[in-house]
């Protein structure tokens, strides 16, 4: 196919490409991006370039045309790109599952790769139904989790998004009724801890799992929260038994200050979810953990995706986890430490990391203020590059190694 026209694309993509999260046909033309690096995207219309302040919707932690990601990739394609993971296996795959293992919380063992973070949700519900049926308790079949959360579009993850406020409100009455419990505050409140400990022992004969963002409520408007909660959630659940699920596809590999939500407090979920960074955007793929329990109870079923685990997915594990060292986009390196500032932060939050070579984005980086009517560019159906946006707070999830130069210069 000949190259096209900028009038061309468009014209082709109005007609037939349907965007998320917005209308068939789009409102607004979308900006059509011709090339991406590090934090840049180069406008086709020669208009110059944009930050990218979602991170590609908060995958590419590492930013775009990396060459240890670029490397990787070619390396991988020369030799294999997809083989079906049912009956056969390969070295990356098995690599990058005993990586997940060695890096996340102690005592998640067991990983099943997915090729999305709702489908890695997915399979987290269906650990938790299946491992009750197994156990002769089908009646626990509901969830519990925080308004104002998200975990997918697809269809057991649209049931424990906020039923009020979210993006799913058109399902109400056709998705199964889930438990939701009130946001939790930012900071720890005992009267809060005894209300979830009410609810989950409420109940609990009807409970399969709790499932919560851990730390942050992400795209349901940037919501920081004390992670104190994570182990009353986790003592609650063990007095009641009932499971618990951290859906970490937004909060893994370091977006909270630690490599998990759950580091935080040193708690281990029964099962955990993880995507978006996994890959550091390059490919789709996602990841459910689960403890030796879950794994030994639901054994006796079945579960596949028809794009589990190609080697060329595993094998773009980003390099922030790979080796102790974090490497910046300029090839320099250093080890991530902590700061308790909470400047820039509107919602509170947790201590995060910063880079002491090239600075961190984020509470102790540089800061980034957003007019309530400046105008907005990027996306599709709308022009708001971060359309996570609650009246007039505006959602930026940059890659976390965001220079100073960079945002004064954007």
């Amino acid at each position: 196919m000949p190259d096209l026209s900028l009038a061309e694309l468009l014209d082709l993509d109005r007609r037939h490409v349907w965007h998320p999260y917005g209308p068939m046909p789009g409102r607004q033309e979308p900006l059509v991006v011709e090339a991406a690096s590090g934090v840049r995207l180069r406008m086709a219309d020669g208009t110059g370039e944009l930050i990218d302040g979602m991170s590609s919707w908060w995958s590419a932690i590492h930013g775009y045309n990396h060459p240890v990601l670029n490397e990787a990739a070619r390396e991988q394609l020369s030799r294999m790109s997809h083989v079906m993971f049912g009956g056969l296996t390969h070295e990356p795959a098995v690599r990058l599952a005993k990586r997940l293992v060695d890096i996340s919380p102690e005592g998640l063992e067991h990983v099943f790769l997915a090729d999305s973070g709702s489908v890695s949700v997915e399979v987290a519900v269906k650990m938790c139904l299946q491992y009750w049926r197994s156990l002769g308790r089908p009646g626990k079949q509901r969830l519990l989790t925080w308004r104002g959360g998200y975990h997918g579009d697809t269809w057991q993850p649209m049931s424990v998004c906020d039923p009020q406020g979210g993006m799913h409100e058109l399902w109400q009455g056709v998705l199964q009724r889930q438990v939701f419990a009130d946001a939790p505050p930012v900071a720890y409140e005992e009267s809060y801890a005894d209300q979830l400990r009410e609810l989950i022992e409420r109940h609990a004969d009807e409970l399969a799992a709790v499932i919560v963002e851990p730390v942050v409520q992400g795209a349901g408007g940037m919501r920081f929260h004390s992670p104190a909660y994570l182990r009353v959630l986790r003592e609650a659940c063990d007095a009641h038994d009932v499971l618990l699920v951290f859906d970490e596809i937004a909060t893994g590999f370091g977006r909270t200050g630690a490599l998990f939500a759950a580091d935080h407090v040193g708690v281990t979920p029964d099962v955990m979810c993880l995507g978006k960074a996994l890959t550091g955007g390059y490919l789709t793929l996602a990841a459910t953990l689960c403890t030796a329990r879950v794994a030994d109870g639901i054994s006796r079923g079945r579960c596949r995706c028809s794009r589990t685990g190609p080697p060329s997915w595993a094998t773009r594990s980003p390099p922030r986890w790979r080796t102790p060292r974090s490497t910046c986009c300029s090839g320099r390196t250093g080890r991530p430490r902590s700061s308790g500032s909470r400047r820039g932060c509107a919602r509170g939050s947790p201590p995060r990391p910063t880079c002491p070579e090239c600075g961190t984005y984020g509470s102790s980086g540089p800061s980034v203020s957003f007019s309530s009517t400046a105008p907005r560019r990027g996306g599709h159906g709308g022009r708001d590059t971060g359309r996570r946006a609650r009246g007039r707070v505006a959602a930026a999830v940059p890659r976390p190694r965001l220079h100073d130069a960079a945002v004064r210069h954007g």
